[in-house]
């Protein structure tokens, strides 16, 4: 077994311990060696762990930044939320009339007024709270599921929010989107109140959902424009499908 270098020599001139891997004492100069005396090797190192590739994200789209995907758009709801401003507005322009759209007295027969009547606003307050509402949870079904989720949850729960109000009233003045924006909620919020319940933790602020919820329930005691039956209704179409396509990826 190979002895270790000495840990230190005395230099014979001046007396000075001195390191044993220099050739001349750093005190008085005097040569010690010709050559420093060679370094023994140590451990070998351990091989290097071979690098694991990194997962391609492919090539990237108009928009998007290297490591990082955008959301999609959400087309359809901005579709949705224009239709019914420029709708609101076309009628208070004098541009068409409002009893051919809306669904009103005596008109609880033409069930094409159940979806037509969705885009129909009177109130600025009424509009605002309504399609605020649309947008943020027709915006989160739409890039969770697609352009189709919003769309399919807007009409088929305002529609039958309309035919609930139809059903229950002698006397129907209903007239915008309360229950489409009650049903894209409820369509929303039904995936995460099913994972809480299996314990499931996520980022949803279902409180905040609660709040807005409460706020669509009550819009019919601030405007006679919202119909009470038309938000339950479209309410519990969202529950239904909202079940649906908890199931879904």
């Amino acid at each position: 077994m190979a002895s270790g270098p000495d840990l230190f020599v005395v230099c014979k001139k001046c007396g000075s311990e001195v390191s044993p891997y220099i050739t001349e004492c750093p005190y008085c100069g005097t040569r010690l060696r010709k050559r420093a005396p060679k370094l023994e090797r140590g451990v070998a190192a351990e091989p290097k762990a071979a690098r694991r590739r990194r997962p391609s994200l492919g090539r990237l789209k108009p928009g998007e930044i290297p490591g990082i995907r955008v959301d999609r758009r959400p087309y359809v709801t901005i579709a949705i939320v224009l239709a019914s401003i420029v709708v609101t507005l076309g009628w208070k322009a004098s541009l068409w009339s409002v009893d051919a759209l809306a669904l009103t007295v005596g008109t609880t027969d033409e069930y094409y007024r159940t979806l037509t009547t969705l885009f129909v606003y009177d109130g600025t307050g009424y509009q605002v709270i309504a399609l605020g509402a649309i947008f943020l949870f027709g915006w989160l079904l739409e890039r969770r599921h697609g352009f189709w989720a919003p769309l399919l949850v807007f009409l088929v729960g305002g529609a039958g929010g309309m035919f609930l109000a139809i059903a229950g009233d002698d006397v129907v003045i209903a007239i915008g989107g309360n229950g489409g924006a009650l049903a894209l909620l409820a369509a929303w919020a039904m995936r995460d109140i099913l994972g809480r319940r299996a314990g499931r933790e996520d980022d949803a602020d279902l409180l905040g959902v609660l709040a807005i919820a409460v706020l669509l329930v009550l819009l019919p005691l601030a405007t006679d424009e919202a119909n009470s039956l038309a938000g339950l209704g479209g309410g519990l179409v969202g529950i239904v499908v909202g079940l649906g396509l908890a199931r879904l990826r």
